[in-house]
């Protein structure tokens, strides 16, 4: 007896990047019943007329079915594109995509990978909702739809029928999710198995976010910086930081806030986390070690400020970058 399938419609728009395109075929279409029938249709839909499709590549796609074909799906899922064109300048929908999208039933799931979710933003379908989207565009994000309710930390968002991922693997995270949520832990992990991916990732973005250390635009607290960096494994306290200034504590705090825009412990914790991430990604030493060279003092310290700030324990941190790059 055949199972029926849940229909899922990838949208390909112009200048889409071909790995994107290609998660919801590779995690859906590997879903399978005990019997090894499969548990999802996966289609590939333009949104003018079918025909070719031009990726961010040096090579185009021929998409065979056109817009109409939204009407039957169940799912519809809008990867990323290097040519949105007004969606990602000025938030609205362009008028092939406005009529795509009013092809779609109501109560179809709607879902985004990366930056896809300027068009779910722009059509409307995240107003007062939570949604995320790749790190680097999470702020410009933000403020081109300032009712949706942005979280860049995160790998995913479900919000029930509006589900987001965050930068380009996020959305194999996302899919496998889906797939959970549809058919159980048991089906997921067999895709993941066969997609050689792990079945959860710890974290969210926040662990893939690279943050250098701020210039500063004015002078005044400069050796103060370059002193507390070189003594990031010695206890710094904020008078000896504003000894290397000749200023009061308090000329000194408001000074640096001014020109870091965070207070001097924020700045030390944010810099000690730096350090640690570093040498997690670079060297041998243990995480006691690590913690000691960074200046938290104890492993115990480090790994509440690194959960803290990256989502992830120092040795999960470590086993996922320390051969990476």
């Amino acid at each position: 007896m055949s199972v029926p399938r849940h229909r899922v419609a990838v949208l390909a728009l112009d200048g889409l990047i071909p790995f994107e395109l290609g998660i919801p075929q590779r995690i859906f279409g590997k879903a399978r019943t005990p019997a090894m029938q499969p548990l999802y249709e996966v289609i590939t839909v333009a949104v003018r007329e079918p025909g070719p499709v031009q990726t961010d590549a040096d090579f185009a796609i021929l998409v065979e079915n056109g817009p109409e074909t939204l009407a039957t799906a169940d799912t519809v899922i809008v990867p990323a594109s290097y040519e949105l064109g007004p969606v990602y300048e000025e938030g609205r929908l362009t008028e092939d995509l406005k009529a795509a999208f009013s092809r779609i039933r109501p109560g179809t799931r709607l879902v985004s990978i990366c930056t896809g979710s300027y068009v779910l933003a722009a059509a409307g379908c995240l107003e007062g909702r939570p949604a995320t989207t790749h790190w680097a565009e999470a702020t410009r994000f933000q403020e081109l739809f300032p009712s949706v309710r942005v979280d860049a930390d995160v790998l995913f968002i479900d919000d029930g029928d509006v589900l987001t991922s965050a930068g380009v693997a996020a959305g194999i995270d996302l899919c496998l999710h889906m797939v959970r949520r549809d058919h159980g832990t048991a089906v997921a992990n067999d895709v993941a198995r066969r997609t050689v991916v792990p079945p959860h990732r710890d974290g969210g973005q926040a662990q893939f976010i690279q943050r250098p250390v701020p210039e500063t635009q004015l002078a005044t607290t400069t050796a103060a910086h370059a002193w507390a960096l070189a003594r990031l494994h010695e206890p710094i306290q904020l008078r000896d930081m504003a000894e290397q200034e000749s200023m009061s504590v308090r000329t000194f705090t408001r000074r640096f806030r001014e020109e870091a825009g965070l207070s001097p412990g924020q700045w030390l914790t944010q810099q000690r986390v730096e350090r640690a991430r570093h040498l997690l990604e670079t060297s041998a030493l243990s995480v006691d070690q690590v913690a000691g060279a960074a200046g938290f003092g104890t492993a115990q310290s480090m790994r509440m400020h690194l959960q803290s700030a990256l989502g992830v324990t120092p040795t999960t941190y470590r086993r996922t970058f320390r051969s990476a790059g």
